[in-house]
């Protein structure tokens, strides 16, 4: 029998292809994100009405600090924008969000609005909704490394488990792609260790309930063995470390 479930409990997603999808229509690149964000929305929103309890999405990596300027500053206006007008529909939804990440380098304001959308949906626990912004794997991984040294705490497995960014929730189940490129691009470097992966040539603001359902019935189909034969699977099996 096999060890998957339907609906995978943790879905995580690389949003690839706003820039593209925009400069395809010959608009500004922020034009991409913005519509990029509309997909968003909707995609919380599916991933809810599906049953899925944890949704990771890849927002701002570290590296996006060397993209242009101009689609930078786009970049934290419409975070700010979004801080503004989607948490109170994400509230109502009963959506509880956590910004993962490096805050050292974001204004004063938005750091205090980081927190405010945290406090404001800190009881909410229909989807736990993850954005990763300012993020990088191998940043989570040496600021858990260094947490436990400046404890003084052995460095095992384990007590790395717990020091991740992401301690808070199991480790994705599915992890998605999209825009056509087939890499991780220093995602979820630790957690993603027995994570199914998907891509999908479809850009980002094309990523519609379909493409997520199709994503879905993908990992449906998959055999997740975790180091084991086929054999031995005999029954459901929750592997997660973690709690959701």
């Amino acid at each position: 029998m096999s060890a998957t479930r339907e609906v995978p409990t943790h879905i995580a997603i690389v949003m690839d292809g706003n820039g593209r999808w925009a400069t395809r229509r010959y608009l500004p690149r922020v034009a991409g994100h913005k519509r990029g964000l509309d997909a968003l929305r909707a995609c919380v929103r599916h991933c809810g009405d599906r049953g899925v309890r944890v949704l990771t999405v890849f927002a701002f990596s570290s590296e996006n600090w060397n993209r242009p300027p101009d689609e930078v500053s786009g970049l934290m206006e419409l975070l700010a924008m979004a801080l503004t007008r989607e948490v109170p529909q994400l509230q109502a939804e009963g959506v509880r969000i956590h910004f993962v990440g490096d805050r050292s380098a974001l204004s004063d304001k938005v750091r205090a609005g980081l927190q405010q959308a945290e406090a404001g949906t800190a009881g909410n626990s229909r989807l736990v909704f993850n954005i990763c912004f300012n993020y990088g794997g191998r940043w989570d991984i040496a600021q858990a490394a260094a947490g436990l040294a400046a404890r003084g705490e052995a460095i095992t497995e384990q007590s790395m488990d717990r020091a991740m960014a992401l301690a808070h929730v199991s480790d994705p189940d599915l992890l998605i792609r999209t825009g056509g490129e087939q890499r991780i691009s220093n995602f979820l470097l630790w957690q993603a260790a027995y994570s199914e992966l998907y891509f999908s040539d479809k850009l980002w603001p094309d990523f519609d309930a379909a493409a997520i359902d199709e994503a879905i019935a993908d990992f449906g189909r998959r055999e997740r063995r975790f180091g084991r034969t086929s054999e031995q699977l005999v029954q459901p099996t929750d592997t997660g470390r973690k709690a959701a």
